[in-house]
């Protein structure tokens, strides 16, 4: 009986290291493409891009200091708010493209997920964070294959407040600019900075933009 209980033992303990070779095996091999992805230096040029504002965000007009909604967007005229997001990272991805050289052709897809900018009652007041995410996807030009994972991008801004936007607005440096200028970094930074962008840490007002 002892054997028995022996040999049952013994053999759930093979199954068992059996397993964990199998998993260390499986991460080994995910490595290249996963843990690794933020060493590697990034060597693509623009070939083309895709930009989707799906019709499920939804929009918030209330000049309220926080107006709940996926997109908050007053920099254009009353109008189209998807259209009007969509337009500003396709000017931001036109606008990077001679700044990313690499030597490996990719299509960029983005799909905004969230572009909750400042409201006129917050801007010319207290101020607040422009709180951007959207999803990332790199294809190969030459195969059409996905290059790693879709990755979830955030890209915070510090918005201006009061006085300081008053006098922005003032010498052209609108909100529309600022974000475009900001969106352009950051794609730049995905495209050829280990690791990509890093969102920036904008303090009290960006956590409660996260609860």
């Amino acid at each position: 009986m002892k054997t028995l209980f022996k040999s049952a033992v013994a053999v759930a303990l093979a199954l068992s290291l059996s397993a964990c070779a199998s998993t260390q095996s499986a991460s080994r091999a995910a490595m290249p493409d996963d843990t690794m992805m933020g060493l590697i230096q990034p060597d693509y040029t623009i070939d083309s891009f895709t930009v989707s504002v799906p019709k499920s965000l939804t929009v918030n007009e209330r000049n309220t200091y926080y107006p709940r909604g996926d997109i908050v967007w007053r920099g254009d005229a009353l109008g189209d708010r998807h259209a009007q997001v969509k337009a500003m990272f396709e000017t931001s991805l036109r606008a990077a493209a001679p700044r990313v050289q690499g030597s490996r052709p990719v299509r960029v897809d983005i799909q905004v997920t969230r572009f909750h900018a400042l409201s006129e009652k917050a801007r010319y007041t207290v101020g607040g964070v422009h709180d951007i995410s959207f999803l990332l996807r790199l294809v190969d030009a030459e195969t059409g294959l996905q290059i790693g994972r879709t990755k979830d991008v955030s890209a915070d801004l510090a918005g201006l407040d009061g006085q300081a936007a008053i006098a922005a607005d003032a010498r052209g440096d609108t909100q529309k600019n600022r974000l475009t200028t900001h969106l352009t970094n950051v794609l730049i930074e995905e495209l050829t900075v280990p690791g990509g962008h890093r969102n920036a840490d904008l303090g009290l007002l960006q956590r409660i933009n996260n609860l």
